[in-house]
């Protein structure tokens, strides 16, 4: 009968909506393969005899793929997900498949050329593109509105785990071994390790986009409906069936996410101890890799328990709808059943059950209309599904027309303040350090990495938590909220105290991750999700740009303050950078204030509409 194919396909499509956010998480935490640049960037200057500006420039050249992020996108909108993903893959496998081979003797270094290895550290960063746009397609396109910051935050936030990942698996394939007597590792073993952190790169990527490749559907939008696109999918589906699945499907989504949050949280607490080597000496690496293998493979439990608990609520729903007849009376004045006589346009939605005569009639208040008229009309208007939902953007609109409306400018610099200034401060933590006197590099760029995780995760858990309460937040307001304390924290590193160094750089890394987290719900809702995979690159395209431009600035004024060997001690070397960086980061707080301002009457409609 229809309403138990109905069922079967809604548990099914349930199914796989959360396998494709798991094939999602498992792509996200192998895409940070930039991360790994200053792992064998030493190696890498060594082999091709570069200088230490040259190599700057390449890793400027490893953010500047993202100028041409925007390829991805137009490819996502014509070809299938799955094409898109491998096309991806396959670009990280040449560049830094090449790479690998150049720096480990394969290939004679007589072909090794910079203006090559730019090129290809280009073609490596523009790979990350791919894999990203498909995650973030992928899970809008699984999940409605009201849980879809909480599903793109917790994906997004795997990404942070990305270095301590291939850190785990180049410490089994070539651990490093030093000694008291001799803390540096010899050439021989610093350059295996690099080398292994390259074909990581390069194959790595390409067999987990192998595996997730069946599980990325680009039909998955609509409540995971497959006949969402079809003309005939108005007349003949069950709209009040599908208005129960829906419905129950987000009561069961909350649990769900629960569990989800806590593996994730769990998955990031491990991956802290394991970076920490004053608690993990002594314990092999191959359980470090093992423990984070059983965690990353921990979330296909929600899609078992989504689709056991769809099979069986399915089968509860056939039998009801066995023993039920639904009537839906459409009249114009007549009289019901018990002399009630309905107003023009008013529709009754009738409940006969057998065998007790009690009828039960249910009128819809909204306009006169039914439960499955009210919804049909909402799709019609082209501001919401059939479940009902209202639509989670303000309007769906290209690139061209995206480049002039203000709001995408407003929002395009008010991220080069906020999320990329975050990224050019922890690109330069290092030196940062060094300048001035501490000799604790590894544990702040340990602490950076830990809040930049937790910091992507806490949109999305406090989305999580407004979901159940039927509550909407604005994005802006979201922004406006992180970069104010990211503002002070600028300032507060104009102190020499190490602790506010500490603190800085911890509520740094929170804010870069959140924001980052946030911006991909901010693309969606301002300019849509049909061509979100174009819109949302040329907005990332500002991470470059502004690496560049703010990087580039820190690194005149360190040279200024510094001696005759380009290095610099004390704090006057980055002093002025931090009064800039302050001062920028206070003028994105002023446009994301702006950008809250101007879209305020959208989310509050929002809001309204998800209360009711």
């Amino acid at each position: 009968m229809p309403s138990r194919a109905n069922n079967e396909r809604a548990a099914r499509d349930g199914m796989y909506k959360w396998l494709s956010l798991v094939a999602a998480i498992w792509l996200q935490s192998i895409t940070g393969t930039n991360t790994n640049f200053p792992a064998y960037s030493s190696h890498l200057k060594q082999v091709m005899s570069i200088s230490q500006v040259q190599l700057n420039n390449l890793a400027f050249a490893n953010d500047a793929g993202k100028l041409f992020g925007w390829l991805s996108g137009i490819a996502a909108l014509y070809l299938p997900l799955w094409v898109v993903l491998l096309m991806g893959a396959f670009l990280g496998l040449l560049s830094y498949g090449l790479q690998y081979l150049f720096l480990s003797g394969q290939i004679p270094t007589a072909e090794l050329s910079y203006p090559l290895i730019f090129f290809l550290t280009v073609l490596a960063g523009n790979s990350i593109c791919w894999l990203n746009t498909v995650c973030y397609i992928v899970v809008i396109g699984c999940f409605p509105s009201r849980s879809r910051q909480v599903a793109v935050g917790l994906s997004t936030s795997y990404q942070g785990l990305s270095a301590n990942i291939y850190t785990d698996i180049v410490d089994v394939v070539a651990p490093a071994r030093t000694s008291a007597a001799s803390p540096q590792m010899p050439p021989p073993m610093a350059g295996r390790r690099a080398n292994t952190y390259l074909l990581l790169n390069s194959i790595l990527p390409a067999i987990v986009s192998a595996v997730t490749a069946p599980f990325v559907k680009d039909n998955m939008a609509r409540c995971g409906s497959e006949d969402a696109d079809d003309p005939n999918y108005l007349h003949h589906h069950d709209h009040q069936n599908d208005s129960r699945c829906c419905n129950d499907d987000e009561e069961g989504a909350s649990g769900l996410f629960g569990v989800l949050f806590a593996i994730t949280i769990a998955t990031g607490i491990f991956a802290v101890i394991s970076s920490l080597g004053t608690i993990s000496t002594g314990i092999s690496p191959v359980y470090d890799v093992v423990g984070m293998g059983l965690l990353l493979l921990a979330p296909l439990v929600i899609p078992l328990t989504a689709t056991i608990r769809g099979s069986w609520l399915g089968r509860w729903w056939a039998n009801r709808q066995q023993r039920t007849q639904i009537h839906d009376l459409a009249t114009s004045g007549p009289e019901t059943g018990n002399g009630h006589h309905l107003g023009s346009g008013e529709s009754a939605l009738v409940i006969m059950k057998e065998g007790d005569g009690q009828v039960q009639r249910q009128q819809q208040a909204a306009g006169g209309l039914a439960p499955a008229a009210h919804d049909q009309a909402i799709l019609e208007s082209g501001y919401g599904d059939h479940c009902g939902n209202i639509s989670s953007a303000r309007e769906d609109v290209g690139v061209k027309l995206m480049l002039r409306r203000m709001d995408f400018w407003l929002y395009f610099f008010m991220y080069m303040c906020g999320a990329t200034l975050g990224l050019v401060y922890l690109n330069n933590l290092g030196q940062i350090t060094e300048s001035r006197g501490s000799s604790r590099t590894s544990s702040l760029v340990s602490l950076s990495s830990a809040f930049s995780f937790f910091g992507r995760l806490l949109p999305s858990l406090l989305d999580y938590l407004f979901y159940r309460q039927k509550y909407m937040i604005s994005r802006p307001a979201c922004v406006v909220a992180l970069m104010v304390p990211m503002t002070g924290s600028f300032f507060l590193l104009l102190n020499s105290s190490n602790l506010c160094l500490y603190i800085s750089t911890a509520v740094i890394g929170v804010c870069t991750g959140a924001i980052t987290s946030i911006a991909v719900s901010i693309t969606t809702e301002l300019f849509g999700t049909k061509n979100f995979g174009v819109n949302h690159n040329v907005l990332v395209a500002n991470i470059p740009i502004g690496s560049f431009v703010f990087g580039y600035l820190a690194a005149v004024l360190y040279r200024r303050e510094g001696n005759g060997d380009g290095k610099c001690i004390g704090m006057e070397c980055y002093r002025n950078s931090f009064i800039i960086w302050g001062s920028l980061c206070f003028l994105g707080t002023n446009l994301a204030l702006l950008l809250y301002a101007r879209s305020r009457s959208f989310y509050s409609q929002r809001s309204t509409g998800q209360q009711q």
